[in-house]
């Protein structure tokens, strides 16, 4: 069935395709969970979804799952994607959103723009295969807005940067187009203007926006829960809370694709196996020597690379069995998507 109510939440011949697995049910799209309960759209409307069932995975915001008569999920459908972070309480991974197409790096112009965060962040959602894009908000209110827009694209190889300011529609339209036919998500701290992003791009007030602190800019926590909202012009947007910390969750894989001018350069190293540290030969750390490279961007790449690796070496084997199956692909087919050579 075609289920043309649910084509604005992203339903589409793949998810079609993996419902036929369960016969007798009926689509939904997780827009908010409350714990015992999910709030699904379901062909018919919004529905209350009670969950009756240990489910495996556990659904998030953003999964499609199948529904029985009663509008109990029996099962979720096969991610495309997962949006994860490490958590900094439990040291385990935290589902953010599923199926997401585009992750928003949201990062205010009112306090100094951190690369590492955006780093953090780029790596996070080629991991979960989806594509980063860094939008700097509040530029009406900033100065030096080009500078910055500059150095952000010159640290961050292959990520596009848009600059915005909601209020005044600034950069709005790039996103919306950006945002057409994708599931999107924001990554940012409080305060960075998520909020007034999303209320401009829904064209309602449908999130609570705050103030800042004037001494650091730093703002409360005006968004509690994960939400998926229905974009007018197109696409799905899952907003998140703001976070302090982005406790990284990722494979070295997706390490390599945020630091893809260290990856490219890798192949003429001596040695197959070059960490680019002390080996003879190595590209890397000529390209340093020669100012090509800037050791900054080779301290990033070995701190991440190094919180990677020691990430995936805590968890469970069968778990990152499980993950490097299901998502073996997807980072490539998210670099292919953005034009990037492999």
């Amino acid at each position: 069935m075609s289920y043309p109510s649910l084509a604005p939440y992203g339903w589409n011949e793949r998810w079609n395709a993996l419902l036929a697995d369960h016969p007798g049910c009926e689509p939904g799209r997780v827009i908010r969970h409350h714990g015992i309960s999910l709030e699904v759209a379901a062909p018919t409307g919004v529905v209350t979804a009670i969950l009756t069932l240990r489910l495996d995975p556990a659904p998030t915001v953003g999964d499609w799952v199948a529904l029985d008569v009663d509008h109990h999920p029996v099962a979720v459908l096969d991610r495309a994607s997962l949006l994860r972070r490490r958590s900094a309480l439990t040291d385990t991974d935290q589902a953010m959103a599923a199926n997401v197409d585009l992750v928003l790096l949201v990062c205010g112009l009112d306090r100094p723009v951190k690369t590492g965060r955006i780093q953090r962040g780029a790596t996070l959602a080629w991991d979960a295969g989806a594509t980063p894009v860094v939008v700097l908000t509040k530029a009406a209110r900033a100065t030096g807005v080009d500078e910055v827009a500059e150095r952000v694209a010159a640290t961050n190889p292959g990520v596009e940067v848009l600059v915005t300011s909601a209020k005044e529609g600034i950069g709005l339209d790039a996103l919306r187009t950006l945002a057409d036919g994708q599931t999107v998500t924001m990554l940012g701290e409080s305060g960075a203007g998520k909020s007034s992003l999303m209320n401009a791009l829904i064209g309602e007030d449908v999130a609570i926006t705050g103030s800042v602190r004037e001494g650091d800019s730093k703002g409360r926590h005006t968004t509690t829960t994960r939400e998926l909202r229905v974009l007018p012009t197109g696409g799905v947007l899952i907003d998140t809370p703001g976070i302090r910390a982005v406790g990284l969750s990722a494979d070295p894989d997706a390490v390599a694709m945020t630091f893809a001018d260290i990856d490219d350069l890798a192949p003429d190293c001596r040695f197959a196996d070059c960490r680019h540290d002390t080996e003879p030969g190595c590209a890397v750390l000529a390209a340093v020597a020669s100012g090509d490279l800037a050791q900054a961007r080779l301290d990033a790449w070995r701190a991440l690379d190094h919180e990677a690796a020691s990430a995936a070496q805590r968890d469970l084997p069968h778990e990152k069995r499980k993950h490097d199956k299901q998502f073996a692909r997807v980072p490539k087919d998210a670099q292919r998507r953005k034009g990037r050579p492999e």
